[in-house]
Parts: structure tokens; C-alpha cells; sequence
């Protein structure tokens, strides 16, 4: 194993092994019409309400929302910043054992 890519993924282990809480899905913000005719949210341009915070993730293949309050938003924002993170993390593990592979010579160069 060469040592470079040994050094590498030492330090991406590290990295994920002090990461926190890692949330899944995205925080997104929304912006809503109301039912009132006469809501500045109906004007031309509309100016709606919000933004409101919004967890969303898959399950079972079905994307779920679920509103969250300002300061869950808040709470709950390094959660997603450490799953994004981890992804990334991951990803750079996968690519790793393509060029540990590769780097055996015992792997086609594709």
C-alpha cells in the first residue's frame, strides 16, 4: 500500500471520526402564499411570507418535509453542514480504493 494514500485515508478516518451529529436531508428555506385575496403575498410582484425553515429527506424513496422552528433551524444547521461533510468524506475514501486498486497493478486503468 503506498504510503501517501495510507497517510490520506488516516486523515480522512480522523476527520469523520470527530465529526458530531451528522442529520440527513437538507434544511431548506420556504416562502408561502396565503389564502387571502387580499394579502400583499397576491400583489404584483408577490411578496410572500416566510422564509420558513423546512427539514427534507427521503424515506422509503418518498421525500418528507417537516416544518422546524427558527431555532431549530439554527440548532439543527451543524448537523446537516457535518452530513454534507461526510459525504464528501466517504466520497474520498471511495476514490482512494480506485487508486489503491490501481496503484496494485493488478486493476484496468478505466
Amino acid at each position: 500500500m503506498s504510503r501517501n494514500l495510507d497517510q490520506r485515508r488516516t486523515a480522512i478516518l480522523t476527520e469523520i471520526a470527530q465529526l458530531g451529529p451528522a442529520m440527513p436531508g437538507s434544511l431548506v428555506f420556504r416562502h408561502n402564499r396565503c389564502a387571502r385575496a387580499d394579502c400583499h403575498c397576491r400583489a404584483d410582484p408577490p411578496q410572500l411570507h416566510g422564509p420558513y425553515p423546512a427539514w427534507t429527506r427521503k424515506i422509503d424513496g418518498k421525500t418528507v418535509t417537516r416544518s422546524l422552528r427558527p431555532e431549530q433551524a439554527d440548532r439543527y444547521q451543524p448537523w446537516f453542514d457535518n452530513a454534507r461533510r461526510l459525504r464528501e468524506l466517504t466520497d474520498q475514501l471511495r476514490q482512494l480504493a480506485i487508486e489503491q486498486a490501481q496503484a496494485d497493478g493488478d486493476w484496468p486503468d478505466t
